[in-house]
């Protein structure tokens, strides 16, 4: 069972996959691995890259463990959602626009909508987002919710959560000034488990590869956990071993040593 995140592992920091990369997925798919898309993007962000790499049966966890989707072609989309974890997004939202007046949201609901304040828009919401009043988005029941501000680094923005001291979710800082957010105990690692259960592969017999700190969960959890070169440190620390960088092809290097 093999989990690899999109962004920074798969594709580069403009989206583009290398032909190598998707030669050497497409060589364990053929090998008989499980390949797991593990992606923070949301579900449309997330079809693209599971038809580039030429899955056509398995599965993919989205949204940071917030949706999970059985691939396969002889379903009327060629997919089904097979899990979903939804929760109430007004106190962590409060709590931030309290402390992050200047920050931009979007907000992932039950039905796959996306929300936003002042026109919001990002690549991984495969959606487009409608722009409504935070007030709205209080209202909703929430699978992602993601927090954008200009005004800050990613440390600075880090140190800026931390002090709010969320309750009730799990989250995580991206490279930027990026906060992704989804139910409590909700992360990568815990939808792959769920899958790894559901499939009946074998924990010793389990790798992940990934660069984010959305990540990290996910690092620990596999038998085999890689981080890719270009990670930060935190990244790096919670893996088991280092891969070369994106432009190195390191996720390749990886699938390469499985077939």
């Amino acid at each position: 069972m093999v989990a690899l995140d999109v962004d920074g592992t798969l594709v580069d920091h403009d989206g583009v996959m290398s032909d190598e990369v998707r030669a050497a997925a497409s060589a364990a798919i053929d090998a008989g691995h499980d390949i797991i898309i593990s992606t923070g993007r949301s579900l449309g962000a997330a079809l693209p890259v599971i038809r580039e790499i030429g899955l056509t049966r398995g599965h993919a966890v989205c949204s940071n463990g917030g949706v999970t989707l059985r691939v396969d072609p002889d379903l009327p989309r060629g997919f089904e959602v097979i899990d979903k974890v939804t929760f109430d997004p007004s106190p962590a939202l409060r709590a931030l626009r309290e402390r992050l007046p200047g920050a931009k949201y979007a907000l992932e609901d039950d039905q796959g909508r996306f929300l936003s304040t002042e026109s919001f828009q990002d690549a991984s919401f495969g959606a487009e987002a409608q722009s409504v009043d935070f007030e709205q988005m209080l209202d909703a029941n929430a699978v992602r919710v993601v927090v954008f501000s200009t005004d800050s680094t990613a440390e600075e923005f880090g140190n800026a959560v931390e002090t709010i001291g969320l309750h009730g979710v799990t989250y995580s800082v991206g490279w930027t000034a990026w906060l992704d957010i989804a139910a409590a105990g909700v992360t990568k690692a815990s939808a792959l488990e769920l899958l790894r259960r559901r499939i009946g592969a074998d924990p010793a017999l389990t790798v992940a590869v990934g660069d984010g700190r959305n990540d990290i969960e996910m690092l620990e959890w596999a038998a085999r956990g890689v981080a890719m070169g270009q990670a930060p440190e935190e990244v790096r620390s919670a893996a088991s071993e280092v891969t070369g960088s994106v432009y190195d092809d390191g996720a390749a290097k990886v699938l390469r040593s499985l077939v």
